[in-house]
């Protein structure tokens, strides 16, 4: 199965690189990663609404440039739908088998996602209404899709 993350920024910290590189470590034998770090926008604490909306927009084609055509492509939003591990679990194993084989998770910089992003995706996935540092939501991420595949063959990770 191949397996995309979509971020806008970059990882400066080595704890969320190192915690970023375990996950890639344990994901290899299990899928094909592909993490891609997309630049994000300057985004001024004086910035009006349409420098805003323009922030995202840019930010948005360079996510949607980065996609497979036929990709599953899952959005991190906060007002996207809720998850058990198992239900995530569920849905890989379904696109897996069914959908090509090819999911690209997305998740957007400090603004958000474009409209065009949000249309784009097949699925919306919140992990709660907290917001969460994009840094650590990449960890998360991670960190659940590896679950995931542990789920799906039975291993006792996920306890």
């Amino acid at each position: 199965m191949q397996i995309q993350i979509v971020c806008v920024g970059k990882l400066k910290e080595k704890y969320w690189t190192g915690a970023i590189d375990e996950y890639a470590k344990r994901l290899g034998p299990l899928a094909r990663l592909d993490i891609r770090e997309l630049p994000d926008e300057k985004t001024p604490d004086s910035m009006s609404p349409a420098e805003e909306e323009l922030a995202k927009t840019r930010e948005g084609e360079r996510i949607l440039a980065s996609l497979k055509p036929d990709a599953h492509v899952i959005a991190l939003a906060i007002d996207g739908e809720t998850w058990t591990s198992e239900q995530l679990a569920a849905h890989l194993e379904r696109q897996a088998v069914y959908g090509g084989g090819s999911v690209a998770f997305i998740i957007g910089g400090s603004l958000g996602l474009a409209p065009t992003v949000l249309a784009r995706a097949d699925k919306r996935l919140s992990f709660g209404r907290m917001t969460y540092p994009h840094q650590l939501m990449r960890v998360i991420l991670l960190e659940q899709i590896y679950r995931a595949f542990k789920i799906n063959r039975g291993e006792p990770y996920h306890k």
